[in-house]
């Protein structure tokens, strides 16, 4: 069984790694979307509700799961038996920072390979952070986050 474990914040989950994921569907068995929680790090959105909308994304799309995770992602690919860590690239910087985090990864576990997608041209701009700013500031975001989740994340400002 192919099995990949596409790891992140996804604090939100933008259409860039919804695309990702899609295109990554026919490659594998199963996916685990992994939100990774990362005490260092200022979340805009709980770890539970990054998981609630993920799920919401693919509510129809049996062969993917979503799992919070704290450890390193090669022992959470242990845990899930898990052969694959997917990662979308979105520029070249993307690909220096993954391929030496891919790199520490095989020396860990040789038997786990880091498979990298490069994001469609029209998503390349879009990065959780960017997201984050524009829905700080009110912004359009209709061609950012996934369409399923749009509302939500509005609803959720506005509390």
């Amino acid at each position: 069984m192919n099995k990949a474990i596409f790891p992140g914040s996804f604090d939100p989950i933008t259409v860039g790694h919804q695309s990702v994921i899609e295109r990554a569907l026919p490659l594998f068995d199963e996916i685990v979307i992994a939100v990774g929680i990362n005490a260092t790090k200022n979340s805009l959105y709980s770890v539970e509700q990054r998981i609630k909308w993920i799920e919401k994304c693919f509510a129809n799309q049996p062969k993917i799961s979503v799992k919070s995770f704290s450890e390193l992602t090669v022992e959470f690919c242990i845990k899930e038996k898990a052969n694959y860590i997917l990662r979308g690239l979105r520029t070249s910087a993307d690909f220096e920072f993954e391929r030496g985090i891919g790199q520490v990864n095989k020396i860990l576990k040789p038997e786990i390979e880091t498979i990298f997608m490069l994001t469609s041209t029209a998503h390349t701009p879009i990065s959780s952070s960017i997201v984050r700013d524009v829905i700080k500031h009110n912004g359009d975001i209709s061609q950012l986050v996934p369409e399923a989740i749009i509302n939500e994340i509005i609803n959720h400002k506005n509390r």
